[in-house]
């Protein structure tokens, strides 16, 4: 007894910084596993995309990059007396709010940027603002794990067909551009997804973030170095698919064509990073004196009992959006079958049963569909209603996968994609070509009785109509009209059709809507 007593007596006892930050540590780590516990689906998302997708594989080395700059910064923090700040919880709430916006429409980075969300105002709500506030980087750092910037994409691929047929006309060799393909006289040319540049970009923005971190101090070099990390992969994709083009033309299309295409693109990509660094390194700012930490005063050890309640309060607020989500889904299994009419015929425009083109839009998880054939004089229109109710992930109506033609059809081609102001609710103009076909695409949403062409409106909708009870009953219609070289007659038929047939397609899909046998 004695012996134990002296061992006690003779502990040496708990450094000021270690006796303020261990029951912080604790809280917060029991905070976030309980978080990523409850959003355990939305943690498992991310992950998945990382796994499939070469764009976004990097998310793998996000959080073991944040726990590195937090380490960075622990003398910083050993300085800081943590304390907590209820206030957060409402970053906490809000964020929890905004995932069930995202359930609540179906949009999965919402509810991504949301999980992530929750992470720093965590922080913010055990540790307290100035704790915050030292590790604002690192926090930020790790929205870089969500994958976004897909939109992008078709943008991107648009820039780089005008980059390289503009590089090989100045060049002198003829072109023949067709929206993103193109021929020259030794081959024809497409400008895929992989061509865009997007993981090219990505990459550079992240690592190009991190480097303006750690080399300046100045927050004017720090964005313009971001900035830079921006505009020079853009540029230089661009000059990547008009060398590869070059090379094969040149090597009478020997080279450049198979695997060594995506080497010779990894080490442009390389080099074009390494000088951009090079650059930038030499306006490096130097590094801030250290503070002596011996200057800094002990504090008393938290009480672990208030740290425990706001841990608590964390994650019951965090858990409020799973669960209404839960309720509304529960709600919504309710729904009967979908009965889906084609529209009556009106204005002159009938329904015939000849076939207008074997093309048909790639919509899955409809919950009914149907393609009918409209004719009026010698016009002819094809129409596709694709009616979801009881949406969820590969059934659902706005997505990404949902499109006109897939990349790389054997059959069709899409030319190009513009919006048109056509109507009160505008369309979304898509030209597709075949070797026997010619068809231009007019399409829109139908969301409860509201015609939209934004994806992202559209959502909000989505997320509108289920968290007030509606349901989420949507449709997609879509019009199609043969021409021969210039579109401007299908336009033409598209506008009159659109217009005159319109009540009768809103009658039919308001119809759908209302029957549940």
């Amino acid at each position: 007894m004695k012996i134990e007593t002296a061992s006690v007596l003779h502990a040496p006892p708990l450094s000021p910084a270690r006796a303020r930050w261990t029951p912080v540590l604790i809280a917060l780590a029991v905070s976030i596993a309980a978080l990523l516990a409850i959003y355990w689906r939305t943690a498992a998302s991310l992950v998945a995309i990382w796994s499939r997708s070469e764009t976004f594989a990097h998310g793998y080395l996000i959080v073991p990059m944040v726990l590195w700059l937090v380490w960075l910064k622990r003398r910083e923090l050993a300085r800081l007396a943590p304390a907590p700040d209820v206030r957060g919880l409402g970053l906490v709430a809000g964020a929890a709010a905004a995932w069930l916006i995202g359930a609540a429409g179906d949009a999965q980075v919402v509810q991504q940027l949301a999980m992530t969300a929750m992470i720093p105002a965590a922080v913010l709500t055990i540790a307290g603002r100035r704790v915050a506030l030292a590790l604002a980087f690192p926090l930020a750092f790790l929205f870089f794990a969500v994958p976004v910037g897909e939109a992008l994409m078709v943008p991107l691929m648009e820039w780089t067909a005008t980059f390289t047929v503009t590089a090989l006309q100045l060049t002198g060799i003829p072109v023949f551009r067709e929206g993103l393909f193109f021929v020259i006289p030794s081959g024809h040319w497409s400008i895929v997804e992989g061509c865009s540049g997007l993981r090219y970009l990505i990459a550079s923005v992240v690592v190009g973030t991190l480097f303006a971190y750690l080399t300046y101090q100045k927050l004017s070099k720090r964005l313009l170095f971001v900035l830079a990390a921006i505009v020079v992969p853009i540029i230089a994709n661009g000059f990547r698919a008009y060398g590869i083009v070059m090379i094969a033309h040149l090597s009478d299309m020997r080279l450049a064509l198979g695997i060594d295409h995506f080497i010779y693109g990894w080490v442009w990509f390389g080099i074009v990073i390494a000088a951009l660094f090079w650059v930038g390194s030499i306006w490096r700012d130097p590094l801030p004196a250290q503070t002596d930490e011996a200057s800094v005063p002990p504090a008393q050890r938290p009480s672990r009992a208030p740290l425990a309640g706001i841990a608590a309060a964390i994650v019951a607020v965090a858990a409020c959006g799973p669960l209404y989500a839960a309720w509304l889904e529960r709600g919504a299994a309710e729904q009967g079958a979908v009965a889906l009419a084609a529209p009556a015929d009106t204005a002159g425009w009938v329904h015939v049963d000849a076939p207008l083109t074997d093309w048909r839009p790639r919509y899955q998880g409809a919950a009914a569909s149907r393609f009918e054939v409209y004719r009026k004089g010698d016009r002819q229109v094809g129409l596709y209603l694709g009616f979801y109710r009881q949406q969820r992930r590969g059934a659902e109506l706005v997505t990404s996968t949902n499109v006109m033609v897939v990349q790389k059809h054997p059959v069709w081609a899409n030319l190009h994609e513009r919006r048109l102001s056509e109507a009160a609710h505008g369309v979304r103009e898509t030209e597709l070509r075949s070797a026997r076909q010619r068809l231009l695409v007019w399409d829109w949403y139908w969301i409860g009785g509201t015609a939209l062409t934004s994806p992202y409106v559209a959502k909000a909708y989505l997320a509108r109509d289920r968290l007030l009870g509606r349901g989420d009953d949507a449709a997609a219609v879509i019009l199609a009209a043969p021409y021969d070289e210039q579109p401007e007659r299908a336009r033409q038929t598209l506008r009159e059709f659109a217009s005159e047939m319109r009540p009768a397609i809103d009658a039919a899909l308001a119809q759908a809507q209302k029957a549940t046998p």
